[in-house]
């Protein structure tokens, strides 16, 4: 009764170790090649180590949703590679463990995860893109409301250049001027007693509520002047809020929840391209769970292609089949936003299309087979002895033709007997000489001819490096 505790646990830890070792090594891939354009927006903005924290925590369940499925299939393999390598495997099926009781405790792991990746999914991922949204937002206007100081013009506002005379601490300003040259040869002053700035997060736009003031207008010889008592200036923020291409500050269907996504596929219509959209997004957060899930217990049988005398094929089969994978749903997704294949067949296909291929892969590999029948593998043999192994044979003799003509032509410069009395050309700049055999001596930099080179040396030249060996090899 003891064995399958002992059993499932020792399989767990030998599986949880190389997961979380794959998780941190990829997800620091991932955040490197993040972090150069999220850079870029830190120091624009000026963000504080604060606000950088947070800015991460909102892209890092993002990251998350490939960073796991792919972290969990390779513990898996890795696992069970080594298992297979140090004959465990074999120690198990000896004593009457077949790998249908090795399953189980893949499965909880495998569906852990995959039950995590769709928490990250459905909820945090949403959550996230709407807090990138509001961060930006309040950076954006931070760094307004630090360049507006009292008496001085600040251009925090792009094309709006302000002048406030005092703030108090309710932030209200007196003594206002605003240059407005937004798509103007000549600006327009306005001038007024007192106003303040409020912000909209949802429209993304700073307004600058101006009181008992006058703009003046001037636009070629006239000058118009307009009294107002209220006047608002409305400002889209542009901060550099793009991050690797994609713009964070824009709320689409990646930060709806399930319902909202639903409800708006509803509005559009659920037989229409854009309720297509919506609809490829609620299931697309739904497969990529289940698809991790599948992809974990297809390690299993990568796992045990190793073995003594035998290559760790696991890995590379294991990438192979991961981006093949999702390269499967990407075209999938595509096809249906296109209206080509059916929301459900289109979206769910590349899943079933793995689950049949996991059961087939685990059941040859149960009974002691290849994954790939005989038959196939002679198939694909034969298939790269006519086509591929010709064409690197090609390419390897052209190769060493190339190398072999260039170390043939090297020793020839070297046994060539110079005449001191032929012309050589000169570099006027540089003050350098080259021989008839030297390669630089038809460049187009060597504007001078001497007759010899007994003559350019006497009038200030000196040989190139390549040409003095040449000349010394001749004296010796």
């Amino acid at each position: 009764m003891r064995l399958p505790f002992i059993l499932y646990s020792y399989i767990a830890a030998e599986l949880l170790a190389p997961f979380f070792a794959s998780f941190i090594i990829l997800y620091s891939v991932f955040f490197l090649v993040r972090l150069i354009p999220l850079l870029e927006v830190v120091l624009e903005l000026r963000i504080g180590f604060a606000d950088f924290i947070r800015l991460f925590s909102y892209i890092f369940p993002h990251m998350l949703l490939y960073v796991i499925p792919m972290a969990s299939m390779t513990g898996v393999i890795i696992g069970f590679t080594r298992l297979t390598n140090d004959r465990e495997i074999l120690a198990l099926k000896a004593c009457g463990v077949s790998l249908r009781t090795m399953l189980p405790p893949v499965v909880m792991i495998a569906a852990s995860i995959a039950i995590l990746t769709g928490f990250f999914s459905i909820r945090l991922i949403p959550a996230g893109e709407q807090g990138i949204k509001l961060l930006m937002f309040q950076l954006a206007k931070e760094k307004i409301d630090k360049g507006l100081k009292e008496k001085k013009f600040t251009e925090a506002l792009g094309d709006l250049v302000v002048y406030v005379d005092e703030i108090d601490e309710q932030e209200n300003w007196y003594g206002v001027y605003v240059s407005d040259m937004r798509n103007r040869d000549q600006p327009i002053i306005t001038v007024s007693k007192s106003g303040r700035m409020k912000a909209d997060v949802n429209k993304m736009v700073v307004t600058i509520v101006l009181n008992d003031g006058t703009l003046h207008n001037a636009e070629g010889p006239d000058n118009q002047v307009v009294r107002f008592q209220r006047y608002q200036l409305q400002i889209p923020l542009r901060p550099p809020t793009r991050i690797d291409g994609d713009d964070v500050t824009q709320i689409g269907k990646g930060a709806m929840s399930q319902k909202q996504l639903l409800h708006t596929a509803a509005q559009f219509g659920p037989n229409t391209k854009k309720g297509i959209v919506y609809l490829t997004e609620y299931h697309h957060r739904l497969v990529l769970p289940v698809g991790c899930f599948i992809l974990s217990l297809l390690g299993l049988p990568l796992g045990l292609q190793a073995g003594p005398g035998k290559r760790a094929a696991g890995i590379p089969l294991g990438l192979g089949f991961f981006v093949f994978y999702y390269i499967a749903f990407t075209t999938g997704r595509v096809l249906t936003e296109d209206m080509v294949l059916p929301l459900v067949l289109g979206m769910w296909l590349p899943n079933f299309l793995f689950l049949l291929l996991t059961v087939y892969v685990f059941y040859r590999v149960d009974r002691e087979k290849p994954i790939l029948p005989e038959r196939l593998q002679a198939a694909i043999s034969r298939l790269y002895e006519m086509l591929i192994q010709p064409l690197i044979t090609i390419v390897a003799t052209g190769w060493k033709k190339i190398i072999t003509r260039r170390t043939e032509q090297a020793p020839i410069k070297d046994t060539i007997k110079l005449d001191k009395n032929v012309p050589v050309h000169a570099n006027a700049v540089s003050r350098i000489y080259h021989f008839s055999a030297c390669e630089e001596y038809n460049c187009s930099q060597c504007t001078i001819e001497f007759l010899t080179s007994t003559i350019a040396e006497e009038s200030g030249f000196k040989p190139c490096p390549f040409c003095k060996s040449l000349v010394e090899k001749q004296k010796t």
